[in-house]
């Protein structure tokens, strides 16, 4: 796997579960595509300075995905991916925060750059690469 990260430290990211609820009741979760590869995955960044995590996840949500919501308090969930950095690896621990939406915006800053796709819980958990990632979208519900 090359080397870990340069300092050897873990690094940390925020993420958004954007949901949302037909009239009938079925919850279904928005991914997006990476830039790169365009493989599934949930809109995710590096914490921002001055901003809370749940907010970042927010912020997230809108430049990646196009949606904007509300927030999770709290994380509903935390996964580990191994991110590619230029000339190596570094481990990152995501927290993630659902994200009910609010909004569909029909353009955002990353439009161009991704694909969005809406899908029941149980299909993104199959699309996803990350095991963590899929056991949080097998696992979700809406909260209180």
């Amino acid at each position: 796997m090359g080397k870990s990260s340069a300092n050897g430290k873990v690094q940390h990211q925020v993420a958004a579960l954007p949901f949302r609820r037909s009239a009938n009741g079925e919850v279904s979760v928005l991914l997006v595509s990476s830039r790169e590869i365009h493989r599934p995955l949930i809109p995710k960044g590096w914490r921002m300075k001055g901003k809370s995590d749940r907010k970042a996840a927010a912020i997230e949500a809108m430049e990646e995905a196009g949606v904007l919501g509300t927030p999770s308090k709290a994380p509903i969930g935390r996964y580990r991916y191994w991110k590619r950095l230029t000339g190596y690896f570094t481990l990152v621990d995501v927290e993630v925060y659902s994200l009910e939406v609010t909004e569909n915006l029909p353009d955002w800053p990353e439009r161009t750059q991704r694909q969005r796709q809406w899908m029941s819980c149980k299909d993104a958990a199959v699309v996803v690469d990350e095991p963590g990632l899929a056991s949080i979208l097998q696992t979700f519900r809406i909260p209180a």
